[in-house]
């Protein structure tokens, strides 16, 4: 008897402290210009997604977060969907 498959959502907040926004920036725009993207298909080219992506810092730090990797070893278990993003937070806060 097999069990069947359960869909369940994992919820998780992690907090970022960047000391190098250019290097977040520059990392992003890479793996951007790295990226198969059929840019026909696209509102933009790849030049104007580059620079609007090196000219935010939340943009580029959500677009590295990698929810695929999360259970990558865990055999039995696939990552089917996310919503990846980032927000600022006040000074001082946790």
């Amino acid at each position: 008897m097999t069990t069947p498959p359960v869909t369940v959502q994992v919820h998780c907040r992690v907090t970022v402290r960047v000391d190098d926004p250019a290097a977040i920036t520059a990392l992003a725009v890479q793996r951007l210009r790295s990226a198969n993207i059929d840019w026909d298909d696209e509102d933009d080219d790849l030049e104007t997604a580059a620079a609007e992506l090196g000219a935010d810092l939340l943009t580029s730090i959500a677009g590295l977060a990698d929810p695929d990797r999360l259970l990558a070893d865990v055999l039995g278990a696939e990552v089917t969907g996310a919503h990846v993003w980032a927000e600022p937070i006040s000074p001082g806060a946790s």
